[in-house]
């Protein structure tokens, strides 16, 4: 039998993503047997007292984590925050009414897509003409529309919002926030509701995070099938259908794991630690240049390119024998996308900030 140690992989996937070894573990474990019930968690009853536990925990969590105020009811829903598009028009456009949206990349410009099918659509600022490359500031967010939808992070154009935009009038905000959330404090109360696909910060792909103010609900005087209506969820907590088990618990460990590191406040100093140490490199050699406007670069991902691609073929060997995977950018852009979500330990981004050194030092 081989003795060869394993290489440790440092994992900068965009999603499904990196998680906390600790998660790995007790996950893993769970499989087999949830907290020694004789039952895995995968076939658990979700109405069990074990499930409902697990299910009460991850929503207190994220309540704590995050303050949310009262009037807020937090809901993990399966379909993705693809699914959250069209379930913000169908709760939240009143039957003839107008939504404001902001276009700054391959989500957003999905996001409003569906709401056109339920209505008119106001896009109120747009960064295609450079790309997607920057983030547009100094909009307004108009009155009499029935609410205004941005997307937080935009994970293939490395782009985000570094000040988060408010009503000053009372127009309900919603936020996709699927690729940063948990990793700098939000003040919820500003918003009419948030989501989020949990595979990036959270947990595992399966679920979605729904923090909906209740207030707001239940006045478009449209006709929802019951799958739709948020309120059906809210008043079932999470479990008017068979809800997404394991997902959703490794969602439940991974919001402990937040809270003993420190909570959203310690996700961010870590985040803001990653993001310097690699853009830091980005900006000081020459054979690598940052792919966005610098004020807007996204600290969850960060996208690049090298300054001579007949090099490229070199640097990804490079940065495989070092033990990285997914770095290469998304298909529609190329070039390189470094994900550091909060699980991913600052130790991963020195490994690849060394081998950009070594490989500039070979090949500048």
């Amino acid at each position: 039998m081989s003795t060869k140690t394993k290489q440790k992989v440092h994992n900068y996937s965009a999603g499904p993503c990196i998680l906390p070894s600790t998660v790995f573990e007790k996950a893993s474990a769970a499989v087999l047997d949830l907290d020694g019930s004789g039952l895995s968690i995968l076939e658990i009853s979700h109405r069990s007292k074990p499930f409902v536990a697990i299910m009460e925990k991850a929503r207190a969590l994220v309540k704590e984590l995050l303050d949310v105020p009262e009037g807020y009811s937090i809901l993990f829903l399966g379909g993705g925050a693809s699914t959250g598009f069209f379930l913000v028009p169908m709760n939240y456009m009143k039957v003839g009414g107008k939504a404001a949206y902001t276009d700054t990349g391959t989500w957003a410009s999905n996001a409003i897509k569906e709401a056109q099918g339920f209505g008119e659509v106001d896009v109120v600022a747009s960064s295609a003409d450079k790309d997607h490359t920057y983030i547009p500031k100094g909009h307004p967010i108009p009155s009499g529309v029935d609410y205004f939808h941005f997307t937080s992070n935009n994970t293939i154009y490395g782009t985000q919002y570094k000040d988060l935009p408010t009503s000053s009038d009372g127009t309900p905000v919603i936020c996709d926030m699927s690729s940063d959330i948990f990793s700098r404090p939000v003040n919820v109360a500003d918003f009419a509701m948030i989501y989020a696909g949990a595979q990036k910060n959270m947990g595992p792909a399966g679920t979605t995070l729904y923090i909906v103010k209740d207030e707001l609900l239940g006045r478009t005087g449209r006709s929802l099938g019951n799958m739709m209506d948020l309120r059906n969820h809210i008043k079932k907590e999470s479990m008017f259908n068979t809800p997404p088990v394991y997902p959703v618990y490794v969602s439940m460990l991974t919001l402990e794991w937040m809270k003993e590191q420190g909570g959203v406040k310690a996700m961010q100093e870590r985040s803001e630690a990653r993001a310097g140490l690699l853009y830091g490199a980005i900006d000081e050699l020459p054979l690598f240049e940052g792919t966005t406007a610098r004020e807007d670069r996204s600290s969850m991902n960060a996208t690049f390119r090298l300054t001579n691609t007949a090099l490229e073929e070199t640097f990804d060997a490079a940065w495989k024998e070092a033990g990285i995977s997914g770095l290469r950018g998304h298909r529609s852009v190329g070039g390189y996308r470094a994900s550091m979500y909060n699980a991913l330990p600052l130790e991963s981004v020195q490994v690849l900030v060394d081998v950009m050194h070594e490989f500039a030092k070979k090949n500048g």
